[in-house]
């Protein structure tokens, strides 16, 4: 099993989802569905990773609009756990301020970096994003959303991290349950037993916090433990309340980080509908790393090596990286700015330098992206007929690459709904972008923007 940290989880069984025509793939090994599948396409095609690259991305957790969850949060969790929360809370800062959100975002967009942020609705149950934070005016309040919203929402997914982070909310008052218990903290055990309405209703309740301050989202990030007992309703239950409050074609969650030899790739589940136009799935994205960077109290310095070595090879990134697998870091906002020390944005900055160094085949993603190419990468059915690739796809998906062996072929046009455009070659397949093949070896990479539908990819032998 892997590091548990704040992110532990147990296996459960749930019951078997309905297949159409397409074939239903078994249960994941700790309960969630994965749905429908495709029916197994030719052994000499493949689909690789985006631009035959692997993907890079950074998940932000405990962030929100100038309140540090830690100094707020750590007094709450203490009064449920005395003898587990004696950090000296009232030496942290009690905001973590937008010069510093500008600072770091700025850095992360000149370095292409992306990724995840989320946004706590009811941080620590101060105040509310879309109403008023007491302690701080409404019109910082404002700015602070609107930074997110111009900065930050190009390069990073928006996610609540459920309401509070600490004590669970009424729905129906929006006030805190009067229980100050671990079951009726958000950390802990509120969803043990809950069905997936219940954790839909709450979920949406977040979201729905988000969308009046204009903060769309595709995905939902837990809380500590939240969900670890009720697996298979999470995953359901993000894909209803995601879909229902934002539309999102391709929902996803973060619960799950892995330390050790268990793969990291993302999770396609309950996939359903795929011979129609309303295709569904929902994927669960999973973290790579500790917070090796400042700890989500903000008093535990990391180390940049844990991450990646000084000689660019050892140490847990290039590990996931020799995988093929997503590389996606896990910190938390408070270990960030390590109390305007800036100790943790450090040591990212050092560990992208490192990864920018040493390698020429990453590619830097939100998680929305990763999400989107890995149920296209799942999905989508691939034939080959004659000449012809034969694709159908659920679901659209920007640089979806294949792999296709043992052909040398002269030149590659793409058909979708009657209209045919031609590929571009690209000597070096290193390089390989959209709407471009390169030979690799006796393999042949071939990189297009798949459309949602039946499309065809022609190809002549030299």
């Amino acid at each position: 099993m892997s590091e548990y940290s704040r992110r532990q989880f147990l296996q459960h069984a749930t019951s078997s989802l309905a297949a159409s025509s397409v074939l239903s793939a078994p249960m994941t090994a700790w309960g969630q569905q994965k749905g429908e599948r495709p029916r197994s396409g030719p052994e000499t095609v493949s689909v690789v990773n985006p631009r035959n690259r692997v993907p890079l991305s950074f998940i932000i957790d405990d962030s929100t609009a100038l309140v540090n969850m830690a100094y707020f949060g750590i007094p709450q969790f203490g009064y449920v756990f005395p003898e587990r929360y004696k950090q000296p809370w009232r030496s942290l800062p009690r905001e973590i301020p937008d010069a510093f959100v500008r600072k770091f975002g700025e850095w992360c967009h000149e370095k292409g970096v992306k990724g995840k942020y989320s946004m706590v609705p009811y941080p620590a149950c101060v105040g509310w994003l879309d109403r008023e934070l007491p302690g701080w005016t409404k019109q910082e309040l404002d700015q602070s959303l609107d930074l997110v919203r111009t900065l930050m929402m190009p390069d990073w997914d928006i996610h609540p991290e459920m309401v509070s982070h600490t004590r669970v909310i009424d729905t129906k008052t929006g006030r805190p349950y009067e229980e100050y218990t671990a079951e009726y903290m958000e950390n802990w055990e509120w969803t043990t037993g809950r069905s997936v309405d219940e954790i839909a209703d709450y979920l949406s309740y977040a979201l729905n916090i988000l969308k009046n301050v204009d903060l769309p989202c595709e995905g939902i990030t837990t809380p500590g433990g939240f969900g670890n007992k009720a697996l298979p309703e999470l995953a359901q239950a993000t894909l209803e309340s995601c879909r229902d409050v934002f539309n999102a074609e391709i929902p996803h969650y973060f619960r799950h980080l892995y330390t050790d030899d268990t793969s990291v790739a993302p999770r396609v589940e309950y996939a359903a509908d795929l011979d129609t136009d309303h295709p569904r799935c929902v994927v669960s994205i999973i973290g790579c790393t500790g917070d090796w960077f400042g700890g989500w109290d903000g008093l535990n310095p990391g180390s940049v090596d844990r991450l990646i070595g000084e000689d660019l090879e050892s140490g847990r990134l290039p590990e996931v990286i020799r995988r093929g697998e997503p590389a996606i870091m896990v910190c938390h906002w408070p270990g960030i700015y390590y109390n305007g020390e800036e100790l943790g944005f450090d040591i990212f900055k050092q560990a992208v330098a490192r990864l920018h160094q040493g390698y020429d085949h990453l590619i830097w993603m939100k998680l929305s992206e990763i999400s989107r190419y890995w149920a296209a990468r799942e999905l989508t059915e691939i034939a080959l007929k004659d000449d012809r690739i034969l694709l159908k796809a659920p679901f659209a998906c920007p640089d979806f690459t294949l792999q296709m062996a043992g052909t040398e072929g002269t030149g590659f046009n793409v058909i979708h709904r009657g209209k045919s455009h031609s590929l571009t070659r690209q000597e070096n397949p290193k390089k390989i972008t959209s709407g471009q093949w390169s030979h690799a070896g006796n393999q042949t990479l071939i990189c297009f923007q798949l459309l949602k539908g039946k499309t065809e990819l022609e190809f002549q032998r030299s």
